[in-house]
């Protein structure tokens, strides 16, 4: 009998899940009928988007079209920068840097950068005998970035033999080296 009543026990239990399935069963329906109201508010609403798609079309042209001016503003800035440096003198030199190679692998690619030095100061005469003291550290030597690393390139033990640059000076007295169009 123990079994029976245990079997009892259960038999209950399964009739009121099963009765609380059908609570929650009707649950669903009496929603169901709003959700179909909220569907015809949708239908109504597209209608209205419909005629919005357009509206927002024309918005979305509207703002590629102010980024594109902004993109061609950004263009034409830094080439308003570069004519406003005004250049006064600019030369192209071929420095012939074999003498770097003389000294040892690993001090290489630097002596190649002190002979660059070197060079554009001797031949834009930004240090001499012909300068005053004042003149002479007014004036910069700036080597690009692009000219490093065209030395650096194949690393410390082997720089180029000559390089082509072109040296640029400003109304200020700023010289700078930048490597030759081409190369």
């Amino acid at each position: 009998m123990p079994k029976e009543s245990k079997n009892a026990e259960e038999a209950d239990e399964v009739e009121d899940a099963e009765d609380e399935g059908v609570e929650e069963s009707k649950a669903p329906t009496e929603e169901a009928e709003p959700i179909e109201e909220v569907e015809e508010a949708e239908i109504a609403e597209t209608v209205t988007e419909e005629e919005t798609t357009e509206e927002l079309e024309e918005e979305v042209e509207e703002t590629e079209e102010a980024e594109e001016a902004e993109v061609e503003e950004k263009v034409e800035k830094p080439e308003k920068k570069e004519v406003e440096e005004e250049i006064v003198e600019e030369r192209l030199y071929t420095i012939p840097l074999s003498r770097a190679w003389i000294s040892p692998r690993r001090k290489r690619a630097p002596r190649a950068i002190r002979l660059i030095e070197s060079f554009v100061e001797r031949h834009m005469k930004l240090r001499g005998e012909g300068l005053e003291e004042e003149d002479a550290e007014a004036r910069r030597l700036v080597i690009s970035n692009e000219v490093n690393e065209r030395v650096w390139s194949r690393g410390i033990e082997k720089p180029p033999r000559k390089i082509r640059v072109r040296v640029t000076e400003d109304k200020e007295g700023k010289v700078t080296v930048y490597l030759a169009e081409g190369d």
